[in-house]
């Protein structure tokens, strides 16, 4: 195929440095003849062959890496720790947990030692960042289709004698969550046993609209062709939603609670604050163990964090308010030091626009108000979840709850309150008002509540105004 004979011919023939000359280079007409003709004579040279050629010494030791490789993969996964170092180089003093722990197993043992790290070929080693996350991914595989294999869509019944039973039926796969999707799902699986929507009689899902959704969630299917599925929400997600949901219906909360986050927003903003709330917080507590102003004990005095709250989680809102009454001093301490540093002009206005708010009556009043209907409502909450609750019984606590509600608004709970904010605030350095003077809002227009007295606004449109529409 080529021309080296045909055109020039081939000189100074008797000089060995001309053959090389004369071949050329790689893709030269001799080169590739040489090629072809080595193909031609050994035809078996794919990747595939060369592999299986392997010697069956060679397939062991392969197998044997692999399996101690697997095996140190094995303990980090199951311990939920980090496999790469920063520097895996052979002169560092820590390499990371994967290639540390396959190093002690080398020099442990003297069987692994024979076929790993150093007496392992260079390009087998079974070490390489991408070889371990193949092995990651079919640890992760492997487990997912055993926990696949085991876990069953739930089927709650009353058997011929009359016992609630649940037994598992079957697991699927669907390739969205829209409530046809699922709907389509759960009646191909009920099919396959001979089972009809028509014989179902209770369904109960989470506030999501595609699953309760009154015009085309996955509950209005249902019932559409069995009405008699009657849909249950959680008694106690729906506690807590009506609960947040009633309360902002009052101005005074939604002020409260849109100052609470500006609040956390402040103080979260950065772990430097987090740390700052930390250190002013341990401090006072050692300073008041040492003038004996609280006790000691197992389980008190823990360290306390500013969760952010959430609709749909129970009992946030209390927690939230509980702790920033308990840190109030430190939280104070903080947004002082925010306001005076130099260096942070952007988060010091907002700090002090915060700080106007967080010192006021208005604000330890509301905080303590909610505290003590929350904390009311919370308990109900906490028994609600309980597994053995039937509805005679929730229905009797839920009454208890509106007893306890009625006797803080009616039999000498105002006084009773009032005196313990009060006192609260004079330990804090708080300024109380008169209840028979004008009320001035902080940091808002004072023309919204012209002719406006303390006990008139703190009294009946927040006190009373806010139990009222809880017991509502």
């Amino acid at each position: 195929g080529g021309d080296c004979f045909v055109n020039g011919g081939f000189r100074n023939w008797n000089h060995k440095a001309s053959f090389g000359k004369h071949v050329g280079g790689i893709n030269s007409a001799h080169n590739k003849a040489q090629e072809k003709y080595n193909f031609f004579i050994a035809p078996k040279t794919t990747i595939v062959e060369s592999f299986s050629s392997t010697t069956k010494q060679d397939k062991v030791l392969y197998i044997a890496r692999l399996t101690y490789s697997l095996k140190c993969l094995r303990f980090l996964l199951g311990q939920g720790l980090a496999f790469r170092g920063h520097d895996e180089r052979e002169v560092s003093l820590n390499k990371g947990n994967f290639l540390e722990l396959l190093h002690w197993l080398a020099e442990n043992f003297e069987e692994v030692n024979k076929v790993v790290l150093k007496n392992a070929p260079k390009n087998n080693k079974m070490i390489a960042h991408e070889i371990q996350t193949d092995l990651i991914n079919s640890c992760a595989k492997e487990t997912t289709r055993l926990m696949m294999e085991e876990l069953a869509l739930c089927l709650r019944y009353v058997d011929k004698i009359g016992r609630v039973v649940e037994r598992f039926l079957g697991i699927l796969h669907v390739a969205n969550t829209t409530s046809l999707t699922l709907k389509t799902a759960i009646e191909s699986l009920l099919m396959e046993h001979g089972l009809t929507f028509s014989r179902v009689r209770g369904q109960g899902y989470d506030g999501a609209s595609n699953m309760k959704g009154h015009v085309n969630g996955l509950k209005k299917l249902i019932m559409d062709e069995s009405p008699s599925a009657y849909y249950v929400h959680c008694f106690a997600h729906q506690l807590q939603l009506s609960l947040v949901a009633v309360a902002k219906e009052n101005r005074d909360c939604v002020l409260f609670f849109q100052q609470l986050a500006n609040l956390l927003n402040v103080l979260g903003m950065s772990c430097k604050k987090i740390r700052m709330l930390r250190v002013a917080q341990a401090e006072r507590i050692i300073k008041a163990l040492e003038l004996e102003e609280i006790e000691t004990g197992k389980g008190m005095n823990q360290e306390m964090g500013l969760s952010r709250p959430g609709d749909t989680r129970w009992g946030t809102h209390h927690k939230t308010i509980m702790h920033i009454l308990r840190m109030y001093p430190s939280i104070r301490l903080v947004l002082n030091k925010l306001v005076r540093d130099p260096t942070q002009s952007n988060e010091a206005m907002l700090a002090e626009t915060m700080l106007t708010y967080f010192e006021s009556f208005d604000f330890v009043f509301m905080a303590h108000l909610l505290q003590t209907i929350f904390g009311h409502t919370n308990d109900l909450s906490r028994a609600l979840q309980k597994k053995d609750q039937d509805i005679v019984n929730a229905v009797e606590l839920i009454h208890l709850t509106k007893i306890q509600l009625q006797l803080l608004r009616d039999d000498g709970g105002w006084e009773t309150f009032l005196e313990e904010v009060t006192s609260y605030c004079v330990k804090h350095k708080v300024k109380v008002p008169q209840m028979n003077g004008k009320y001035k809002p902080p940091g808002r227009p004072s023309r919204f509540y012209k002719n406006l007295t303390n006990l008139h606004r703190f009294h009946v449109e927040m006190f009373l105004g806010l139990i009222d529409r809880q017991l509502r």
